[in-house]
């Protein structure tokens, strides 16, 4: 098991939230954590990058869906990178691809 490492990284017009390691039952909470002192900001566009990240669960996709219902909320709005992943097969079977803004290049993301 791969601890979560998160970093949040403000970018001109993008505050970026960047995972490393396993999204799961075990990280979940302090993801959600971390996550919720970057709305505290309430960025305009935030950028979930997962590229790095190399398993999710259940308990990690609902973290996700749950920052994408709050940014839809508050008018706001929020991109997953995936990347070429485990990740983005996930994001396609579970169809999270065609409710989600997914990107491959956090870079492409602007206002």
């Amino acid at each position: 098991m791969a601890p979560l490492e998160v970093t949040a990284e403000q970018h001109p017009g993008q505050t970026r939230v960047v995972l490393v390691g396993e999204l799961d039952i075990d990280s979940a909470g302090g993801f959600e954590d971390q996550l919720a002192a970057v709305e505290v900001d309430s960025p305009s566009i935030l950028v979930l990058d997962l590229r790095r990240v190399e398993f999710v669960d259940s308990t990690g996709l609902r973290a996700v869906i749950a920052a994408d219902e709050r940014a839809r909320s508050q008018g706001r709005r929020l991109a997953v990178v995936s990347g070429p992943n485990a990740v983005a097969r996930l994001l396609e079977v579970t169809q999270l691809d065609q409710r989600l803004e997914i990107v491959d290049d956090p870079d492409a993301v602007s206002a």
